[in-house]
């Protein structure tokens, strides 16, 4: 059986809290998908990998995700900086990002969706929660047309 890149690519957490980011994992792996994560501390690193700069050079160690769950604060660069450098770069505007946040701000999913954010999920408060979402955003994740260049999704909440 042949798989799609999209369905063996990881996905790269783009997250500042160590909490945040072993819940996430460990929803993710409670949940069996089978995607790799991978993580990056700060808008400027998500960067780097984005871009096989410094500790990232090599193509074998930093794949291509198929997927970015990003947090807006983050320090050295926040999210949306990094959403819009992203989306701005004709080599990266295709890959699907997701905002993971806990703003629950109209105004951050607005101005996420703006810069072309195919979901804003707000952090989930609970483990269980957190499973849920996780198993949601995969199966939509998994199931969903990633837009051609140049085209967005419309916003959509996953929880």
């Amino acid at each position: 059986m042949t798989h799609s890149p999209r369905t063996i690519a990881p996905v790269l957490v783009a997250d500042d809290d160590t909490d945040d980011c072993l819940i996430a994992m460990e929803a993710w792996e409670e949940n069996g998908l089978g995607n790799d994560l991978r993580f990056v501390q700060d808008g400027v690193e998500l960067m780097d990998y984005l871009y096989h700069r410094g500790q990232y050079v090599d193509l074998s160690r930093s794949p291509r995700p198929g997927l970015i769950l990003l947090d807006l604060s983050m320090p050295k660069k926040t999210g949306m900086e990094a959403l819009a450098e992203i989306k701005a770069d004709p080599t990266l505007c295709d890959i699907p990002v997701v905002v993971l946040s806990t703003s629950n701000a109209p105004s951050d999913a607005s101005r996420a969706s703006s810069l072309g954010a195919l979901a804003f999920v707000t952090k989930p408060g609970t483990f269980c929660e957190y499973l849920s979402v996780m198993r949601d955003l995969s199966q939509t994740w998994l199931e969903m047309r990633i837009p051609r260049k140049g085209h967005h999704a419309p916003l959509t909440t996953l929880c």
